[in-house]
């Protein structure tokens, strides 16, 4: 099994948005949700610890995913060589569980396990961890503070994305992409906090408040 301080060795290049303070947040989401939902603890606590070490290699805020660049794919595959000599049973609940957490790949979780980290990793999405990431991810690529979201809009357009592009398109859609019972109670607060405050900046933005 892998520690907290071996795998905090994988994260040495990692962006501010999926560090490794990201993960120590992810992992006691995951481990409390696994002891709501009775999923296998070691499994969820293992891939959430190695669920982003290969952010490095697809280019750390890449938007797209193909096989080829997905870095929960290329993290999965690593998993296994890290575990290599584990029960290959617990080896691979543990890959599938990291393939299957990106929010923006076809890998649908199959397993309690793969869903309660892909519910842990998007609770960190969003509330107020998730409005901070979102405006540190713009700061990382130089992305407007804000922008109005345009009928149709599309990343990777002519059209600058900013975080409230970001909450249009997947934050505010992520409450209702948990797997879990208890991940969906959890996102309830997060969703309304998150909400809340890009209402209140559009308000400021526009001179109304």
């Amino acid at each position: 099994m892998i520690t907290i301080e071996q795998a905090q060795a994988f994260y040495k290049d990692a962006d501010p948005i999926h560090g490794f303070d990201h993960v120590l947040r992810v992992l006691a989401l995951a481990e409390r949700l696994a002891k709501m939902e009775g999923a296998d603890l070691e499994v969820v606590r293992t891939a959430a610890l190695l669920h982003d070490i290969a952010r490095s290699e697809d280019g750390g805020l890449i938007l797209e995913a193909n096989t080829e660049t997905d870095h929960a794919v290329l993290a999965a595959r690593q998993a296994r060589r890290i575990l290599a000599g584990e029960d290959p049973a617990f080896i691979e609940a543990v890959a599938h569980a990291i393939e299957a957490h990106r929010f923006r790949n076809a890998i649908e979780p199959q397993t309690l396990e793969a869903k309660v980290l892909f519910d842990a990793d998007k609770l960190d999405a969003i509330g107020a961890v998730g409005v901070a990431r979102a405006f540190a991810y713009g700061a990382v690529l130089n992305l407007p503070l804000w922008g109005e979201v345009s009928e149709g809009y599309r990343p990777g357009g002519d059209e600058p994305h900013s975080p409230h592009h970001e909450f249009h398109i997947k934050l505010k859609t992520i409450k209702d992409r948990l797997y879990t019972a208890s991940g969906r109670r959890l996102a309830e607060s997060r969703h309304q906090f998150m909400a809340a405050f890009f209402d209140e900046m559009a308000a400021e933005v526009r001179g109304e408040r």
